[in-house]
């Protein structure tokens, strides 16, 4: 119970997916996708969005993208927080400045 009442809350964070016409282009990112993420951290939330688009029946009808992969996009804007560019590598998500996109 205790452990509850700590917990910080979950907030939605503004998730943009960008990816290339082909995959595992470098350059040519576009975005595909748009959505809401309820997660208790970035991190948090970078592991519900790879998860939600990479298990079929959790992808959303309207998404017209790929299954995330090695080199896509992902922009989390936090309002006044700012917004935070990672891109899929062989290792996890790594944090990219936001002109890679070009």
């Amino acid at each position: 119970m205790i452990r509850a009442l700590s917990r910080k809350s979950s907030m939605q964070y503004d998730v943009t997916i960008f990816q290339t016409s082909k995959q595992r282009d470098k350059r040519g990112h576009q975005q595909v996708y748009r959505l809401n993420i309820p997660a208790d951290s970035r991190e948090h939330c970078l592991q519900e969005t790879f998860s939600r688009f990479n298990v079929t029946d959790r992808i959303p009808a309207n998404y017209n993208g790929r299954f995330l992969s090695t080199g896509d996009i992902v922009m989390i804007d936090e309002g006044r927080g700012g917004q935070y560019y990672f891109q899929l590598k062989p290792g996890g998500w790594v944090p990219i400045n936001r002109i890679a996109l070009l």
